[in-house]
């Protein structure tokens, strides 16, 4: 019953996303090691798997993004999540209560649903998509992870030397197929010189500036709106004389 009650713990951190994720999949799912026959009344099953209640905050703040982004229509959506993140902190108790209250409601509601699920299925079948479910679970969690973070208006990663003359050779190039136009990009950039690069491998140091510079920003709005994980560790060096430095 513990490992039962553990891999229910899996599908109940799935919500609804666990339909999402297995929806098409067909009635054979690979899995590492062996292929498991998926009977199609799971599919079904997860087809009407509930989605986990947002919370009072994230309730309010879907509420009032669309009112600040119809009100600042060129603001990024970092600095209105800053802007409605002040607002919540600022709201009285009162107003807090109602939705809260909203989140009980649905919370028990979305409990009832888990266990009316649950009682329809047995442990054998839940175990024989554990695998499946954990492996589609982290890569639906890392896309999450990304639209949040393009949400949030962080900045884009830099750009090698390499990537942005690919980028810009690559729509010069007409003839031919995708494959073909990036092997004749590749070839030209391994024919270059060290002298002809240059004028890449600068323009890639100038983008790696524009990073740091923006991603000092981001952060220090990220911390304003108490999003303390978002912000890159900063590893301690220590100096000759035994004191610390970021």
């Amino acid at each position: 019953m513990a490992l039962f009650r553990g891999v229910w713990g899996v599908l109940s951190a799935l919500g609804k996303s666990g339909a999402e994720l297995c929806a098409g999949c067909g009635s054979r799912l690979r899995f590492p090691l062996r292929f498991v026959y998926i009977p199609r009344w799971f599919s079904s099953t997860l087809g009407s798997y509930p989605k986990k209640p947002l919370s009072s905050y994230l309730r309010f703040s879907t509420e009032q993004l669309p009112k600040y982004k119809a009100q600042n229509p060129d603001a990024k959506n970092s600095e209105l999540i800053k802007k409605i993140a002040q607002q919540w902190r600022e709201l009285p108790d009162s107003e807090k209560k109602v939705y809260e209250d909203a989140y009980r409601v649905d919370w028990e509601a979305y409990k009832e649903e888990i266990n009316r699920i649950q009682e329809q299925l047995t442990p054998s079948q839940i175990i024989s998509m554990e695998k499946e479910i954990m492996q589609k679970r982290l890569k639906r969690k890392a896309l999450i992870k990304k639209r949040e973070l393009t949400m949030l208006g962080k900045p884009k990663r830099p750009r090698s030397a390499y990537n942005i003359y690919i980028s810009e050779r690559f729509q010069e190039t007409k003839d031919g197929s995708s494959q073909a136009k990036l092997k004749a990009v590749n070839e030209k950039w391994k024919s270059m010189s060290s002298s002809e690069k240059q004028v890449y491998i600068q323009l890639a140091k100038d983008d790696k500036i524009r990073y740091d510079n923006e991603m000092k920003l981001w952060e220090a709005q990220m911390i304003e709106v108490g999003r303390n994980d978002l912000i890159r560790r900063r590893v301690k060096h220590q100096t000759k004389d035994g004191a610390e430095e970021c």
